[in-house]
């Protein structure tokens, strides 16, 4: 497996951001659905679903129109949205895309420059998700858009209960999969020292929230950390595709200007 590439871009004079991103088939899918985009200041994976190359087209598609977005400078919410229902179009469009339930996930943050301060905007449709590793503590920002999660809000499942539930992998909102409901958003203020992990549920099918903070802990260079992620899934079954980014947020008036990409 070759080694994730670091990659870095210098904010203003006080924040610099790195990160890195992979993709996995897994051992035991026949392809990869998910797909992933990190590229500033955009940083989201998509799980896609539905049929044998369904998914992997809703995936790539959705991709694509927001890298469409970041290319035009105007990342934000309602790009964003327009980008979505551009996607819901093309899935739509595919002459492989016939069968019922095509669609994917979309999970991840930007760097949103609209207030006064600089924030981070969380975003998620579907069960991948955002994990913020802030002072030495874990903690997941989204939540799952799936049968089972509504199952524990509800107080009808314990989380531990949750874990190998039959209706694990069913979701309630997807991109394409129906009609498009905008994501749901959650502001974060920016904190250097900050380090984010979007991710798809292969990720978190084969590593405990423990599991992700300790590789993290273990691996300060995100490239690093990305890469002993994977390898563990992986070892651990990689029951399905696994994919994930990791980005981390440094003070850069202490780091050399090393700007990229």
């Amino acid at each position: 497996m070759p080694e994730t590439t670091t990659q870095t871009y210098r904010v203003d004079d006080a924040l610099q951001l790195s990160w890195a991103g992979a993709t996995d088939q897994g051992h035991r899918r026949d392809t990869n659905q998910d797909a992933f985009l990190a590229r500033y200041p955009l940083f989201v994976v998509a799980d896609g679903m539905g049929g044998h190359a369904g998914g992997e087209i809703a995936s790539s598609r959705t991709i694509a129109r927001l890298d469409a977005v970041v290319e035009s400078g105007e990342v934000g919410t309602q790009a964003i949205e327009q980008a979505l229902g551009h996607a819901v179009a093309d899935i739509a469009a595919h002459p492989d895309t016939t069968d019922e339930g095509t669609g994917t996930t979309l999970t991840g943050l930007f760097l949103d420059r609209s207030e006064d301060e600089l924030r981070w905007i969380v975003l998620n449709i579907g069960d991948s998700r955002v994990y913020l590793a802030r002072e030495g503590k874990l903690a997941q920002i989204t939540t799952d858009h799936s049968v089972v999660q509504e199952l524990i809000s509800s107080g009808k499942l314990s989380p531990e209960e949750a874990e190998g539930h039959p209706y694990s992998n069913v979701i309630t909102r997807a991109v394409g999969a129906s009609e498009l409901l905008p994501p749901d958003y959650i502001a974060v203020d920016v904190q250097a020292g900050d380090r984010f992990v979007v991710c798809s549920d292969g990720l978190t099918k084969e590593l405990t929230d423990y599991g992700i903070l300790h590789f993290l802990r273990e691996h300060t260079d995100p490239g690093a950390a990305v890469d002993a992620m994977l390898e563990a899934a992986l070892e651990n079954g990689g029951r399905d595709n696994v994919t994930l980014i990791v980005l981390q947020v440094d003070d850069s008036s202490s780091t050399e200007d090393v700007s990229a990409v």
